[in-house]
């Protein structure tokens, strides 16, 4: 027997498995974290990517919005960086405190307290740089015209009236749009609630109620989420991004600054090598943790872990999901789909009302449908029984519900992490 301890919540959960089953433990590639984040991150503004550095285009008395993510995403750990680009700022470009403003992008999530602000930016920063709560539902936002693909983009005021917005974020898979970071600072972190349904509208399939197959992890080209977010982060005055490439332990190992798109694709192309992880073949069980919290602080969140693995995963197998959910299922609206769903009305509600937490939820019952996942979670078993779902809160009691005898199995110890690649598919 192998014994095993994932990251569960603030925890760790450990088993035992038949290691003669065990195809293979998936990790990313080790890659060292950033030792001095300050120079690391100053060099990257020095020398960005096919752009100017920034103390030859920000000048004294020009406004500069600075888009830094919430905490749902505070995996990235954007306190150890914010300092950094605020001193450069007023240090080597001579913009005033005063011209600086920090916008916390929020997209659909309820803002923060000022406790959380603090934690994102640091009690330093906080009490010297204005830091303001993007709402999407807010009264004074600014439209700055309609993309191609019909958004009408709608920002918060100090980010369309800045002479400079830089917009730091970390790089990843997303089954939405295809990568995260980059260009979605501005839409959805941004922008309002409308702008925000319209673009992601398009991850339903208009011709069937499923999942639009033009998106998916990792999927740009034609993928109308990514190009439509392209369009909006287009209208942005003077946007430059602060790439942030983490490793599979989490940790800061990379930033890669500048254009607004060639600096995000060479970002999210370093990600996809150190993540992507090459196995011969599919297996029965893939046995996943999310990473811990927050990346399991809820399915809405957790379930970048399933979209991440499945390719290793054959149709029809087990996903054993290691997700403590602590917030549920996340937003409040997240389980009120569960009625639209057994009265048969969640097509007509879902397109009629587009949102993102009723688009997550769609996602993860098309997940229930096409595999066997069980959770080790806090979450009620009866709460997700009707999404096709099942959840655990003994380990050992789920292992004997699994039925593993004679299966073969993966063990991905960081699901968020990880991307599998089958020999002879295309990633």
């Amino acid at each position: 027997m192998q014994s095993f301890s994932l990251e569960y919540g603030s925890g760790h959960v450990t088993f035992s498995l038949d290691e003669t089953r065990i195809l293979g433990v998936l990790t990313g590639h080790d890659v060292p974290p950033v030792k001095d984040i300050r120079a690391h991150l100053w060099e990257a503004l020095e020398h960005p990517c096919q752009a100017a550095p920034l103390r030859e285009t920000i000048h004294p008395h020009e406004r500069v919005a600075l888009i830094v993510s919430d905490m749902s995403r505070f995996w990235m750990r954007q306190d150890l960086g914010v300092p950094h680009v605020i001193d450069y700022l007023t240090g080597v470009c001579g913009t005033a405190p005063g011209d600086i403003t920090i916008i916390i992008a929020n997209g659909t999530h309820v803002p923060g307290s000022e406790q959380d602000l603090r934690t994102l930016v640091t009690d330093a920063v906080f009490d010297r740089i204005r830091v303001v709560n993007h709402d999407c539902l807010a009264d004074d936002l600014v439209t700055l015209g309609t993309t191609p693909h019909g958004t009408v983009v709608r920002i918060h005021p100090d980010v369309a009236h800045a002479d400079h917005v830089l917009a730091l974020g970390a790089v990843t898979q997303h089954v939405m749009a295809g990568y995260g970071g980059g260009r979605k600072s501005i839409l959805p972190g941004v922008s309002g609630l409308d702008t925000i349904q319209h673009n992601h509208a398009f991850a339903l399939d208009p011709l069937a109620f499923r999942s639009n197959p033009l998106i998916g992890n990792a999927v740009t080209d034609g993928n109308p989420l990514n190009e439509d977010m392209c369009e909006a982060a287009g209208m942005v005055r003077d946007l430059f991004l602060i790439n942030l490439i983490m490793n599979p332990d989490m940790k800061l190992c990379r930033i890669l600054a500048g254009d607004r798109m060639e600096s995000w694709k060479a970002a999210c192309m370093e990600m996809d090598a150190m993540y992507q992880v090459p196995v011969p073949e599919k297996a029965d069980v893939v046995i996943a943790s999310c990473g811990g919290y927050p990346k399991d602080m809820s399915l809405y969140q957790g379930t970048k872990t399933i979209d991440n693995v499945e390719p290793c995963l054959k149709k029809g197998g087990t996903l054993i999901l290691l997700i403590e959910a602590r917030d549920g299922g996340g937003p409040a609206e997240y389980f009120d789909w569960i009625g639209p769903l057994q009265d048969g009305s969640f097509e007509k509600k879902l397109r009629e009302n587009f949102t993102i937490p009723g688009y997550i939820f769609l996602l993860n019952c098309e997940q229930a449908q096409r595999y066997r996942i069980m959770m080790l979670t806090s979450i009620a078993g009866e709460t997700v029984a009707p999404m096709g779902l099942e959840a655990y809160q003994d380990m050992d009691t789920l292992l004997r519900h699994a039925d593993l005898e004679g299966k073969s199995v993966y063990v991905i110890p960081n699901g968020s992490t990880v991307n599998p690649v089958v020999k002879g598919e295309k990633p």
